[in-house]
C-alpha cells in the first residue's frame, strides 16, 4: 500500500494495534459507518475489508462478514477462549472473529476496532488488456490505487471458472477490477496507464496470448468515463495508433481463483507482454 496513507500511530492506536487492546463500544468512528469504500490497516495500509462486507450488528464495534482474501489472519487468544484477527501484512491487532451468530448468511462476524483500520472512499474501474496477470501488476503499483482484483468481465456465464473462460465461449475477457482513491488519482490517469501498459492496437489478444478472452476492453461506468476513454483514443489515433480496444458498459465482475491474484508479485517476476510505453 502506498505511503500516502501511513501516519504515525498515536498512543491509543498503539495500545490497540500493538498491545492487543480494545476500544470502548460505540466510541469508534466506524461502528455505525456504511459509506462505499475500502478499509485499510491503520498501521501498514494493507487493504482489509470492502464496504459491502460491513453490516450492523449493534455490538458497538465495526462488523464485517468477510475479508479481502488473504488480508486477515486468525489465531487463538492466549487463554484459548476467543479467536484473534490480525493484519496478515504487519501482524497488527484488529479484534476478534465470531461464528454462528446468524447476523448474515455468511454467519461470521469480524469484530474490529475502529482504531485498527482507516476508511478510504473509493471508485471502481474495470480494465481488460490481455492476461490479467500483467494488467494487475501495473495497476498494483500506481499511486491512488487501493485494491485490485483479477477476474472476468463482459460475459453471460455466472460464476465462470478459468477453465471455462479459456474455452473462449463464455463471452468473458480476463480483466482487473481497480478500486481507487479519487482524492489521489482519476479515471483518466488510470485509463492512460491502461493504454500505456499494453498494445491497444492488437486485435486478437495481447502479445502471444491469443483468443477472445485476451481482447482489449475498457469497461465504463458512466458517460464521463466513456467520453474520457474516447478522448484518449482520439489522441492515440491522431498519433497513428489504430486502437482496437473496445469500449463496453460495465457489468458484473467475477473474481478469479486465488492463485491468479497478484501473480507476478507472488512469483517475484515481471510481465512478458505488458511493458510500459509512454503514449500521452
Amino acid at each position: 500500500m502506498k505511503n500516502i496513507y501511513l501516519q504515525p500511530l498515536n498512543r491509543k492506536e498503539i495500545e490497540i494495534i500493538e498491545h492487543k487492546g480494545t476500544e470502548a463500544p460505540f466510541t469508534g468512528e466506524y461502528w455505525n459507518h456504511f459509506d462505499e469504500g475500502v478499509y485499510i490497516c491503520r498501521k501498514c495500509g494493507a487493504p482489509l475489508y470492502r464496504s459491502e462486507s460491513k453490516f450492523s450488528s449493534q455490538c458497538g464495534w465495526p462488523s464485517f462478514d468477510d475479508k479481502i482474501p488473504g488480508a486477515v489472519s486468525e489465531s487463538p487468544d492466549a487463554d484459548g477462549r476467543r479467536t484473534e484477527i490480525t493484519c496478515t501484512a504487519c501482524g497488527g491487532h484488529l479484534g476478534h472473529i465470531f461464528a454462528g451468530e446468524k447476523y448474515t448468511p455468511k454467519n461470521t462476524r469480524h469484530c474490529v476496532n475502529s482504531r485498527s483500520i482507516r476508511y478510504i472512499r473509493t471508485q471502481r474501474a474495470i480494465f481488460a488488456s490481455g492476461c490479467f496477470w500483467g494488467t494487475q501488476y501495473h495497476f498494483d503499483k500506481f499511486d491512488g490505487v487501493i485494491l485490485t482484483t483479477a477476474g472476468y468481465a463482459g460475459g453471460e456465464t455466472e460464476f465462470p471458472t478459468y477453465a471455462q473462460v479459456c474455452t473462449g465461449t463464455t463471452g468473458h475477457v480476463e480483466a482487473v477490477e481497480v478500486m481507487y482513491d479519487p482524492e489521489h488519482t482519476s479515471f483518466e490517469e488510470l485509463a492512460k496507464l491502461y493504454f500505456e501498459t499494453h498494445d491497444p492496437s492488437q486485435k486478437n489478444g495481447q502479445g502471444p496470448d491469443i483468443g477472445n478472452q485476451y481482447l482489449s476492453v475498457l469497461f465504463y461506468n458512466n458517460k464521463h468515463e466513456k467520453e474520457t476513454a474516447e478522448k484518449l483514443i482520439s489522441i492515440l489515433e491522431n498519433k497513428g495508433i489504430a486502437v482496437a480496444a473496445k469500449l463496453v458498459p460495465s457489468g458484473i465482475f467475477w473474481p478469479a481463483e486465488p492463485y491468479h491474484q497478484h501473480y507476478y508479485e507472488v512469483k517475484g517476476s515481471t510481465p512478458y507482454c505488458h511493458i510500459y510505453k509512454k503514449r500521452f
